[in-house]
């Protein structure tokens, strides 16, 4: 009787894979951060954790960021609270689908960052940590 649970849990799985060929861990698009953005290097210094100054947020899209007025949203992480407060918006424009955009934080703390259209629905997100 074991055999056959065994057997039957394999057939499970292959069927399962044969259906689903492709499973994706993030549907787009994706934000992350980097040092700094070159044309000849790509994005150089790639993390989520970073000093006090400028970045360089990364939207990665299989889609055409929308063009015209975003908004990129901090929310700073409140350890008494264990939650995160809003810390501030700002107005960025995208242009011909832009997707590298230079940010900067002037204190430490763990940041939720979110990129927003003009009618404040998230377009992507990501949490980054900011250190002296």
């Amino acid at each position: 009787m074991k055999k056959y649970q065994i057997i039957f849990f394999l057939l499970f799985l292959f069927l399962l894979g044969a259906f689903f060929d492709t499973i994706y861990a993030q549907s787009s698009p994706i934000m992350y951060f980097c040092e700094k953005y070159s044309d000849k290097y790509g994005e150089i210094g790639i993390s989520n954790k970073f000093t006090v100054g400028a970045l360089t947020m990364v939207i990665k899209s299989e889609v055409p960021l929308p063009v015209g007025k975003l908004q990129v949203q901090y929310d700073k992480y409140n350890p008494s609270s264990s939650s995160f407060d809003y810390y501030s918006k700002n107005n960025i424009k995208s242009v011909n689908a832009k997707k590298y955009f230079d940010i900067a934080f002037n204190e430490p703390g763990i940041y939720r960052v979110f990129l927003l259209n003009s009618a404040n629905k998230t377009i992507a997100s990501a949490l980054i940590e900011i250190i002296k």
